[in-house]
């Protein structure tokens, strides 16, 4: 549930699966009319429809993951019947939905605490408390809460229990709420439980520009003098720069080992890693003594819409695996941290969280918004954040879509389409003047090899004169 996840595992988990069953359409009977008086039954109306019950006249929109694959695999649905709540649960009509990158590696089939398709994903919503079970007593009809599941909070209803609740502080946004529990919590307890987090630091924050890397990166700004190291692409290391990052590091044209070994010659403090494979080496190579790496996903697996074998199997190839000795000997420590596998564990979050939201209220922490979605957006909003063109977090809002938007929507279609043909007659003309070049520089190195011909064939000639 952190922001990037471990890959899947066989999973026989049926009763976990939450479900709205679909209930059957309200049937119209025809009564027969009354044996006596003719005249009075040809004036009474033939037939008379049943008055739809409330739960089944009660429908919700939700998005299903229908199977693994690309963007396209998660479909907006209309549920039938109104849920039924257990003792503990509350209904909770929804406002606003993180995105998540473990939402990403669960459409491809890479995600283990989501049960098969069909399946609703989500794992952390913000809305109104609109109906509550018996033995609830502190969640009430009308509160604002802010929900944390391991998944089924991608739809306008969602019924969770209570304890998976936080009450939102005055002045906080739906938008903010539902931005706030996986990313905050996952980089707090990483930080402050398992990193012990002290002044005059160091810690290296990859994909510092996503949600959990400004929420780490803001909590370390909650403590005197950490110094932090970024990775991010080159265009966001102004916005970075500004939220906390000492150090920004463009991964893509520069190697951050080299560049953080430039400024800290003894290596880091705390490293968070969410990449795994190889990088996860180099971020224990970079420890310096009684330095702790916090490994906490597998994002070098999500290579494209669909799930990619070498790269899972890449990944899987270079797994970071150390022997005990080896820890003890160079004084360091390995940590492994899942907010999914935490969900029966609810004390331990609810103190982060506590915390967590002492802190916004200092006015020390805040979200950062990098877009918000409509629900018949999903698609786009993945795609956004699966080709890391985010600042922040991307959030999907269950207000229904306005018709002028989507009438606008296939126009859209249309332009990507002629962007995407834009592209390939770029590529194939880069391609094109790729080979041309090649050939001027084949042909520029053969000239020298002739001139040297003619010479020998010049210097063969009086030779030849002589006999």
């Amino acid at each position: 549930m952190s922001g990037e996840d471990a890959p899947a595992q066989q999973q026989n988990a049926v009763d976990q699966k939450q479900e709205t069953k679909p209930v059957e359409e309200p049937k119209t009977e025809t009564e027969s009319p009354p044996a006596a008086g003719a005249a009075e039954a040809a004036a009474t109306p033939a037939a008379t429809t049943e008055k739809v019950p409330e739960e089944e006249a009660f429908t919700y929109r939700a998005l299903v993951l229908t199977g693994y694959g690309g963007y396209d695999k998660v479909k907006l649905q209309v549920k039938k019947g109104k849920p039924v709540l257990k003792a503990g649960e509350i209904m909770v009509r929804v406002k606003a939905c993180g995105l998540n990158f473990a939402d990403l590696m669960a459409r491809q089939g890479l995600y283990d605490r989501l049960p098969s398709p069909p399946v609703t994903p989500g794992m952390e919503c913000s809305g109104v408390v609109e109906a509550v079970g018996e033995e609830v007593t502190d969640r009430k009809v009308g509160d604002k809460v802010m929900v944390l599941s391991r998944f089924g909070l991608w739809q306008e209803v969602a019924v969770v229990p209570a304890a998976h609740t936080f009450l939102i502080p005055d002045g906080m946004s739906f938008e903010d709420a539902a931005a706030l529990p996986v990313n905050y919590i996952t980089a707090y307890m990483m930080l402050f439980d398992f990193g012990n987090l002290r002044p005059n630091q160091s810690v290296l924050v990859h994909a510092a520009a996503g949600g959990v890397g400004i929420a780490a990166t803001q909590l370390c700004k909650t403590v005197k003098d950490v110094t932090v190291f970024g990775t991010a692409s080159a265009t966001k290391h102004e916005t970075i720069s500004e939220g906390g990052v000492t150090h920004p590091i463009d991964y893509r044209t520069k190697d951050y080992v080299e560049e953080v070994r430039k400024i800290s010659p003894k290596g880091l403090d705390i490293v968070l890693d969410p990449l795994g494979g190889s990088d996860t080496h180099k971020a224990y190579n970079l420890l310096k003594p009684m330095g702790k790496l916090i490994t906490y996903g597998t994002s070098n697996m999500l290579a494209g819409q669909k799930k990619n074998l070498l790269a899972v199997a890449k990944n899987w190839y270079h797994q970071f695996s150390i022997h005990t000795l080896s820890l003890i000997q160079g004084n360091k420590s390995v940590c492994g941290f899942h907010l999914g596998y935490l969900d029966g564990e609810m004390e331990l979050i609810s103190q982060a969280m506590d915390i967590v939201l002492d802190l916004y209220k200092q006015g020390k922490i805040k979200p950062r918004i990098d877009s918000t979605w409509h629900l018949e957006q999903v698609g786009d909003a993945m795609r956004k954040m699966q080709e890391r063109n985010n600042i922040g977090k991307v959030v999907l809002t269950t207000e229904p879509m306005p018709e002028e938007e989507k009438k606008e929507e296939p126009k859209k279609e249309d332009k990507k389409e002629d962007k995407k043909k834009d592209d390939k007659k770029k590529d194939d003309k880069k391609k094109d003047d790729a080979k041309k070049e090649e050939k001027k520089d084949d042909k520029k190195k053969e000239e020298p090899k002739k001139e040297e011909k003619k010479e020998e064939e010049k210097k063969e000639e009086p030779k030849k004169e002589e006999k």
